[in-house]
C-alpha cells in the first residue's frame, strides 16, 4: 500500500494561505548540528503536532542570528557545524513536515518580541503549540525570553511548551560544546554530542591536483569559514559507487594546505585508500573517525609527502583497530 504520510516542505518566505486549514505545532532555533538537544525537542514537536491535529513545522534562520550580528560587527562568528542542505535533511529525518526558513536580516533584528510573535508565529504560521529551549531570546537586543513568549501565547490561545535542557551526566547538549570538541579534535565526545558522527556532505570538485603531482589523489570539498575543525582525520566516504553503498576509507585534510598556500581557501580533501574513479559532481558524504594529528605547515613538498605516507599508515591501523 503506497504511504499516505504528508511529504515533507520548505519555504524561505511566509505563506499565511499555506496553514489556513491546519494550523501548525512550531519549534524555533538555529538548530545548528541537530544535536540530541535539538532532536528531542523536534520529537516533542512531532508528538504534540499527532495529539493536536497540527503540521509539525520547525522555525529555523540563515544566516543564524549569531552569524548576522558578528558579521555586521566586522568580527569572526561562531563556526557554522553544517551547511543548510544538511541541516535540513537532519530536521526532516526526526519527522519534521514543514521547514520554515528565516532570512535573519536588518528588518528582522528590529521587530520587537511581540511583532516578531504576532508576524511570524500568529500571522505566517499559524501557530497553536510551540516549543522552545529554556535559554531562548528572541526580538530586537534580545528583549525576548521564555517569560514574554508565555505572555504572548496566553494572550493568543497558543499552547506553550518550554524545553528543559538535555544532558548526560549533567553536561548539558549544545552547538557551542559540539564546537569545542571538534575544534580539540575530540570527534568521539562531539558524536555522543550530536548522536551520530560528524559528517560533512558537499559535491566533489576540481582541485590544483597537487595530491595527484605527489601520488596521492584526492576528491576535494569546498569549505565554509570559520571551519569547526581541522587536521588529518581517518574518514569513511559514503556516496562512492561501490557495491552495496558501502562506505570507502580515506585520509581526510581539513584546512587551508598552508605549505602550498600563504592564503588558501578552507577545504577539504580525501586521498580513498582503496578507491579509484572519477568522482567529479558526484555528492558525497565525509564521516570523521579519528583525528590524526593538527594541520602543520612544512618547509617543503618533500617533506610534506613523506608526512602523508605516515599519516595514511596511520589511518589504516585507525580502522584496523576498529576490525
Amino acid at each position: 500500500m503506497a504511504s499516505t504520510a504528508p511529504q515533507p516542505t520548505l519555504a524561505r518566505d511566509l505563506r499565511p494561505a499555506a496553514f489556513a486549514s491546519r494550523p501548525t505545532a512550531v519549534t524555533l532555533g538555529n538548530f545548528d548540528g541537530v544535536h540530541r538537544g535539538h532532536q528531542a525537542m523536534l520529537e516533542v514537536t512531532c508528538q504534540a503536532a499527532r495529539q493536536r491535529n497540527l503540521t509539525p513545522t520547525a522555525l529555523t534562520f540563515a544566516p543564524a542570528p549569531g552569524e548576522f550580528f558578528a558579521r555586521r560587527a566586522g568580527k569572526t562568528p561562531p563556526a557554522k557545524l553544517q551547511r543548510l542542505r544538511d541541516k535540513l535533511a537532519c530536521i526532516w529525518a526526526v519527522g519534521i513536515h514543514h521547514i520554515q526558513v528565516m532570512r535573519f536580516n536588518a528588518k528582522l533584528s528590529e521587530m520587537s518580541p511581540d511583532a516578531f510573535c504576532d508576524a511570524v508565529l500568529k500571522a505566517g504560521l499559524n501557530a497553536k503549540w510551540v516549543i522552545v529551549g529554556d535559554d531562548f531570546r528572541y526580538g530586537k537586543g534580545r528583549a525576548g525570553d521564555v517569560k514574554t513568549l508565555h505572555a504572548w501565547c496566553a494572550a493568543n490561545g497558543v499552547e506553550c511548551y518550554v524545553m528543559p535542557a538535555v544532558k548526560a551526566m549533567d553536561v548539558r547538549f549544545s552547538s557551542t560544546l559540539a564546537r569545542e570538541m571538534l575544534a580539540e579534535g575530540d570527534t568521539v565526545t562531539a558524536a555522543a554530542i550530536l548522536g551520530r558522527p560528524y559528517r560533512i556532505s558537499g559535491k566533489v570538485s576540481h582541485g590544483q591536483k597537487l595530491g595527484r603531482t605527489l601520488g596521492f589523489p584526492t576528491i576535494n570539498l569546498p569549505l565554509w569559514t570559520p571551519l569547526p575543525l581541522s587536521g588529518i582525520y581517518a574518514v569513511r566516504v559514503y556516496g562512492v559507487d561501490v557495491a552495496g553503498g558501502a562506505a570507502v576509507m580515506g585520509a581526510a585534510n581539513v584546512g587551508v594546505r598552508p605549505t602550498v598556500l600563504d592564503n588558501g581557501q578552507p577545504l577539504l580533501e580525501v586521498f580513498l585508500l582503496d578507491f579509484q574513479g572519477d568522482l567529479y559532481g558526484r555528492r558525497v558524504v565525509v564521516e570523521f573517525v579519528k583525528r590524526i594529528r593538527p594541520e602543520e605547515k612544512f618547509d617543503s613538498l618533500d617533506v610534506l609527502t613523506a608526512q602523508m605516507h605516515r599519516d595514511i599508515a596511520a589511518v589504516r591501523d585507525v580502522f584496523k583497530s576498529a576490525g
